[in-house]
Order: C-alpha cells, then sequence, then structure tokens
C-alpha cells in the first residue's frame, strides 16, 4: 500500500519521519511541497489522530490505482463542491439564517429526516422574490479550492461527472453550463409570479435519490460501481456513499468521516486528484 501524506502548506520532515516510522514505509517520494507518498506503508492505530492534531490529509492506496481506473465521480453540491448551504444564504435573504442553518445543521448530522426538513426549511421562504436566487448565485456562490483542477483532470481523462444535490436545480442547472458537467440531479423550487411559494415541486429528492441516480447513471455507462468515486459531506450524501468504490468525506461530519474510504479535512477538492494520482 502506499500512504498519502498532503497538507495545505509545506509538510515538515520530521512529520514525515515520524509517519513513515508508523508505517514501516520503506522510502518516501515529493510528489509537491504539499503532497508525499509513503510506499509499502502499514497501517497504525496512531497515524489517523497524528495527523488529524498536524492538520495533514492521509489515505491508504493500493499500488497501482490511479484516477483512470474510474469513469465517474458523483458530488454533492452545497459544502462539498461549492464553499455554502444555498438554502441557508437564500435564507438570509429573508433574515432567516439562523433558523434554517440550524435545521440544516441537524439534517447534515442525522438527527432529523432529510425530507422533513426540508419542507420545514423551504416553507420559510415563502414569499422571497426569485431574484434573491440569482443574487446568491452571483454574489455568495463560490468553488470550493481546487475544484476546477480536479474537474479539469476527471475530463482530460473522460470521467464523467454527476453533481447530485438536496439543495436546488436553479444553482445546479447554472454549475452544470459553467463547469461542463455531465449530468445534474437536484429539486425544484415551486415559483409562482416571481416569488417562492414555500413548495418544493414533486418529491423531494433525498439520500436514497443520490444513491438511486449512481446506481442508475452508472449502469447506463456499463461501468461497475467499483468504478465509482463519490463525494459529499453529509448524512444525506451516507447512502450514494455506501454504493460507490470509493467514497471521499470532504470536510465533513464525523458521521460521514467514519464510514467514508477517504477524509479530506484539510486540503481542497485537488485532494482528490493527489490521492489517486497513481
Amino acid at each position: 500500500m502506499n500512504l498519502i501524506i498532503q497538507a495545505v502548506q509545506a509538510i515538515a520532515p520530521n512529520h514525515l519521519d515520524h509517519i513513515a516510522k508508523l508505517s514501516q514505509s520503506t522510502h518516501t517520494e515529493q510528489v509537491s511541497d504539499t503532497v508525499y507518498r509513503l510506499a509499502n506503508a502499514n497501517p497504525h492505530a496512531q497515524i489517523a489522530p497524528y495527523c488529524l492534531e498536524h492538520q495533514l490529509d492521509f489515505g491508504f492506496v493500493p499500488a497501482g490505482r490511479s484516477l483512470s481506473d474510474f469513469g465517474m465521480l458523483v458530488m454533492d453540491m452545497d459544502s462539498t463542491l461549492i464553499s455554502i448551504e444555498c438554502i441557508d444564504e437564500i435564507a438570509d435573504m429573508q433574515g432567516l439564517k439562523l433558523q434554517v442553518a440550524a435545521i440544516t445543521e441537524s439534517a447534515m448530522r442525522g438527527e432529523i429526516d432529510f425530507a422533513e426538513s426540508l419542507r420545514r426549511r423551504v416553507a420559510l421562504l415563502a414569499g422571497l422574490e426569485e431574484q434573491a436566487l440569482l443574487r446568491v448565485y452571483d454574489e455568495r456562490l463560490k468553488l470550493n479550492p481546487g475544484a476546477e483542477f480536479m474537474l479539469s483532470k476527471l475530463q482530460a481523462l473522460g470521467i464523467k461527472t454527476l453533481l447530485v444535490s438536496g439543495g436546488f436545480m436553479f444553482f445546479t442547472e447554472r454549475l452544470k453550463a459553467r463547469l461542463g458537467l455531465d449530468y445534474t440531479y437536484a429539486n425544484n423550487l415551486e415559483i409562482i409570479d416571481g416569488k417562492l411559494t414555500g413548495k418544493v415541486l414533486g418529491d423531494v429528492f433525498d439520500a436514497q435519490s443520490k444513491a438511486d441516480c449512481l446506481t442508475s447513471i452508472s449502469q447506463e455507462m456499463n461501468l461497475s460501481t467499483d468504478q465509482v468515486i463519490s463525494m459529499g459531506d453529509g448524512a444525506n450524501d451516507l447512502k450514494m456513499m455506501a454504493v460507490a468504490g470509493v467514497s471521499i468525506a470532504y470536510h465533513a461530519k464525523p458521521v460521514v468521516r467514519e464510514q467514508a474510504s477517504y477524509a479530506l479535512n484539510f486540503v481542497g477538492l485537488d485532494g482528490l486528484v493527489n490521492l489517486l494520482a497513481g
């Protein structure tokens, strides 16, 4: 196994030496100032807490595994591809951000059912002008660090991208056009006479919907689920992460980190490329 160590800043030699000793690695390869590969490494119980303490991300990757082994990346939108929770920012336009964010956090931790939490949050937005959605997109929506680099690498390898969100089509469709994503699925807000009604059209696109999308599209592409990478940050992503060959917890809640193949706690989305660079 190779042990990939990466960080936001240059990694101190003493940290690498300590991890190399713990893992009994035979040699260390420098990929960049912030990424190292420790060859022939073995798991050790102290590696995870040491890396967390020193803000290092790590992952044990089978020798020879690379991004080209995969055919699709399925990713969440809010707080994964982008840095905000769109519904919280929409609510801010109504002076309701604290109330909506509290429901969001509870749902992300898995404390309340997502569909019910979404209906409750959307109901609070009744009467909001549709223009507020565009203001959120234009003024507040930012890609997470490394997003464009990651997507360019995936697209160069012919790896398809699927954006699934418990958020809203208003944002996913704009990101699809902007970033050249292959597929997007999300919830659709009801808007009448230029104002939000406080309702979602159709069934709520939830955790099971995300998993079903992953499965159905991978089948359409003749991919096994082992050839799919999934990435998310909240409890609503766990079902889709469970059916993918590799799952990435991105700056995620503890419940998600515990169940993912790998966790990226500190680095940007380019950390996926570094992890599976081969």
